[in-house]
């Protein structure tokens, strides 16, 4: 056997040692990998650091379609330091606590519609807030009309459990007070209406074309000079054009027919029509990425943020695809929205900047 020969027979019966060290000592390795993990990211704080002025956050960009890598719509805001979340969607509070975001300081939960996909992480949401410092009174939850009904909806569904809690834990740490929810509801009209005006923040509501889901609402958020745009569900509303005028960010949902069509094609060729058809029904109340991008251009918006992806896009190779013409329809920069995405834009400038907290 020549030198070579013997080295990898050598390298060969050193990596089987290995091998068999390794699975010998796997508890006490693994148990030593997690310590590291706890010991880095346990009670972390991502807000610590950040400049005044406005952050947005995706806590989920995905649609009531499973997409392994998006949770539901969901958007942190933080205003200096206030911190709101709008929609509270499957997934959405999870990926708060992965990212290290303090949901224990979460002021106020706003809703934009009352489709399943917008409100069914609400009960994680209020638990994680509740659980992430010992708040003394529910987390208010506005929203247009009927919100009422969601909030009293979920306290009888959690009330079991918001025993059981304070049971095991102490009413010190999870005094019952602080559990669920308290309905903040608004009446929303044809005009846009400022729903919270505090501490320097003032949020606006304003009515979007979501039918037959009535009523469906977007939010604007300006503090300090800068300002965001959340769309909520809609097809093209000139109201939103209208509400995002002249904004920093515009936060739009965004669905590629083209690629739904695709979708459709292989679930009528295996025979599953039922699915089928919705994924044509739904075609008719979302907006394209070319009309999301029309309407930023219209606005005046500096850069255009695009969630509640539909169909799901389970590569990055699939981004221009998705897009389709959108880039010819608005010059500026326009971001596919991933869960853990951060734009920071702070106080007394006109930056934006992005990042990823996952």
């Amino acid at each position: 056997m020549g030198r070579m020969g013997k080295l990898l027979l050598g390298a060969v019966a050193l990596a089987a040692v290995a091998g068999v060290a390794i699975k010998a000592f796997q508890p006490q390795i693994g148990t030593m990998m997690l310590a590291r993990v706890a010991k880095e990211r346990a009670g972390r704080d991502a807000t610590i650091g950040l400049p005044d002025g406005l952050h947005v956050i995706l806590c989920g960009s995905g649609s009531p379609l499973p997409d392994p890598s998006r949770a539901g719509p969901c958007t942190m805001v933080i205003a200096g330091p206030h911190i709101y979340v709008v929609d509270a969607g499957e997934g959405g509070a999870r990926n708060l606590t992965l990212m290290g975001l303090p949901t224990g300081r979460i002021e106020r939960l706003f809703l934009t519609h009352f489709h399943s996909d917008h409100i069914d992480g609400l009960g994680p949401m209020l638990l994680l807030r509740w659980s992430g410092k010992p708040n003394l009174a529910p987390l208010p939850v506005a929203g247009p009309q009927g919100v009422e009904h969601i909030v009293a909806g979920f306290a009888e569904a959690y009330a079991q459990d918001n025993g059981y809690r304070t049971a095991h834990h102490g009413a010190a740490l999870m005094p019952p007070s602080g559990a669920g929810a308290v309905a903040m509801p608004f009446t929303i009209a044809s005009a846009p209406l400022v729903v919270f005006d505090d501490g320097g923040v003032r949020i606006t509501a304003f009515p979007v074309n979501h039918e037959p889901v009535s009523p469906a609402v977007g939010y604007r958020f300006d503090y300090k000079g800068r300002s965001v745009v959340i769309s909520g569900d809609t097809a093209p509303s000139a109201s939103l054009v209208a509400a995002a005028r002249g904004t920093d960010l515009l936060v739009h949902e965004a669905l590629q027919p083209n690629l739904v069509a695709r979708l459709t094609d292989a679930l009528v060729a295996k025979g599953v029509a039922n699915t089928a058809q919705i994924t044509r029904d739904i075609l008719n109340y979302h907006t394209s990425p070319e009309q999301a991008a029309d309407a930023a251009k219209a606005a005046g918006v500096k850069q255009l943020l695009l969630n509640h992806i539909v169909p799901p896009l389970p590569i990055k190779f699939a981004y221009p695809a998705f897009l389709g013409d959108a880039p010819k329809h608005f010059s500026g920069p326009i971001t596919v929205g991933e869960d853990g995405m951060i734009f920071t834009l702070p106080a007394g400038s006109s930056d934006i900047k992005k990042g990823k907290l996952l």
